[in-house]
């Protein structure tokens, strides 16, 4: 994974998974271009990225507007393609927005990107949401795509654009389907984002952490730095086995658990609350991914457990609070204030 003098490009760059990535590759030499629009709602944070800002080039556009930064595409090596809205609970109540941003942005963005740089290497960063709820468990990249929510139908439309593209020789990509990833850059401020993000910001806050009904389905979370250490092999492989892939973490973890293991370095309280019904709906049951794929063809592991990596991600928000939270402007999961003449589609319940 030699990247020294590399040109890299990291779309969403100012997010959470994309931003550490882009910190890891300037601390090996690389030479990064970050493009990320700052929409507000995706997670995007200036100081993500304020170690290394001085060593990178920063565009402040859409990913769909690539033809404005074309001459960036042209001389990349590799394509880390992380941009997009990761909210399920958001995709339901705007599915246009979630489509604008997963799908048609990726599309046009691929298309330019095609005609500027035929047959690079693309890295995009999928979801185990396009699964739906497993129907076994582990779940491997055999398993049927049956998405619950309007998120994983979009993400998985742009994994397929991805795979086209490079069926046909247009672009060499390889997609990453990622379980529940955590650590250091959260965007903690936004609502909706995830259960481990919901836990770490409430437990930071003193708050309780809510767990719904029993609080036994099953997760896997890994951590940021063992993902970043996926996306670092998929971008530097001579050559590819195969087009798409599980990173999943080291563990299979109940949600009870993940929240006690919280609560006892917080010092709060874990409490049950019945499960609201509308989040009932998007609700996959237990998960935990077979990532042995990806082990295998990349002789990688997930080496930090979450015990571990949860205390580190505990200490770091610690250090960095104010540019993540705000104790005085308690987040409510609803659309971005900002979405502006965006229009909402009336949802029939299941």
């Amino acid at each position: 994974m030699d990247y020294r003098n590399k040109t890299v490009l990291v779309t969403g760059g100012l997010g959470f998974i994309g931003s550490n990535l882009a910190v890891r590759l300037s601390e090996m030499g690389a030479r990064v271009t970050i493009v990320d629009s700052s929409r507000p709602g995706c997670g995007a944070n200036p100081y993500n990225i304020a170690s290394v800002a001085d060593r990178l080039r920063l565009i402040t556009r859409d990913l769909g507007e690539a033809q404005d930064f074309a001459e960036a595409l042209r001389s990349c090596d590799v394509v880390f393609n992380l941009a997009g809205e990761v909210s399920h609970i958001h995709s339901m109540m705007a599915p246009e927005r979630d489509l604008e941003i997963n799908t048609a942005a990726q599309l046009r963005f691929l298309e330019i990107l095609r005609r500027e740089r035929p047959g690079v290497r693309v890295v995009y960063a999928g979801t185990r949401q396009v699964y739906g709820a497993p129907r076994y468990l582990p779940v491997d990249e055999d398993h049927p795509v049956e998405p619950v929510d309007y998120n994983g139908v979009h993400k998985h439309a742009a994994s397929q654009y991805h795979l086209m593209l490079s069926r046909v020789g247009a672009l060499d990509a390889v997609v990453l389907r990622l379980t529940n990833v955590y650590g250091p850059r959260m965007a903690l401020r936004i609502p909706c984002q995830g259960v481990l993000s919901a836990f770490l910001r409430r437990a930071l806050l003193g708050e309780d952490l809510e767990v719904y009904d029993s609080g036994e389905q099953l997760r896997d979370p890994v951590h940021v730095d063992d993902v970043v250490e996926a996306f670092l092999l998929a971008g530097a492989a001579s050559s590819l086995r195969a087009r798409t892939y599980n990173v999943g973490g080291p563990e299979a973890l109940s949600l009870r658990q993940i929240a006690e293991t919280i609560a006892q370095l917080t010092g709060v309280r874990v409490v049950t609350r019945p499960f609201p019904a509308d989040r009932k709906r998007i609700d996959i049951g237990s998960y935990r991914a077979d990532s042995s794929r990806f082990q295998r063809d990349f002789a990688w592991s997930p080496r930090i457990r979450f015990a571990e990596g949860i205390r580190r991600s505990i200490e770091w928000y610690r250090q960095h609070f104010e540019h993540y939270l705000d104790a005085h402007r308690p987040a409510l999961c609803g659309m971005p204030e900002h979405q502006g003449r965006q229009r909402r589609l009336k949802l029939v319940p299941a």
